[in-house]
């Protein structure tokens, strides 16, 4: 089954999450950013290139025009293949463990897998982000010294950084799957 809303991030973008549902016992969301514009990406080509132009013309120097060309090109390249997320992944399996993945503008992925034996919990925590208190998901590992204890906290859809509305909707569906997983673990 899958199923598709549409929230804000915290500076008012479009986001899209999709939410596939496998089993009872796995979960899929993907929260996907709005993808880069021609528009955008005309308008930043066209600003360093006149700038180029401009100091050609009080040094007619013509290095000045290719070096632009090509830290342009350099630059849009490193945003879509370091910068630019197109989509972040959660994959909740209760059985096995949580996975995360990030896939790029390039088409490079990074994918993130926390075995389900690491999970204390999944919880919205809140942060001060400009002057404004912004609210996150994030998954608190187990302290393999302390029982008891949280050894790291890592942070969720940090790039596309959704609003309490959406992260309210993941969240629910993860303590469901955290219950299950607890219900079955302790059960003989």
């Amino acid at each position: 089954m899958e199923d598709e809303q549409n929230f804000s991030d915290i500076c008012g973008g479009r986001l899209a999450l999709q939410r596939r549902c496998y089993s009872p016992s796995c979960l899929e969301f993907c929260l996907s950013c709005p993808r880069i514009t021609l528009r955008s990406l005309t308008a930043v080509t066209c600003t360093v290139w006149l700038a180029a132009y401009g100091l050609f013309t009080l040094c007619e120097n013509s290095m000045i025009l290719s070096a632009a060309i090509f830290i342009t090109l350099l630059g849009l390249l490193g945003y879509l293949h370091f910068v630019k997320i197109d989509h972040e992944t959660l994959l909740i399996i209760d059985s096995l463990g949580i996975q995360m993945t990030s896939s790029y503008a390039s088409g490079k992925e990074s994918t993130t897998f926390i075995e389900m034996g690491e999970v204390n919990d999944v919880v919205i925590n809140e942060a001060i982000y400009m002057q404004k208190v912004i609210y996150y998901l994030c998954i608190l590992l187990k302290d393999p010294v302390e029982p008891h204890g949280i050894s790291q906290v890592v942070p969720l859809f940090q790039s596309a950084k959704p609003r309490l509305d959406c992260l309210i909707e993941v969240y629910r569906s993860c303590q469901d799957i955290l219950a299950h997983q607890k219900a079955t673990s302790t059960s003989p």
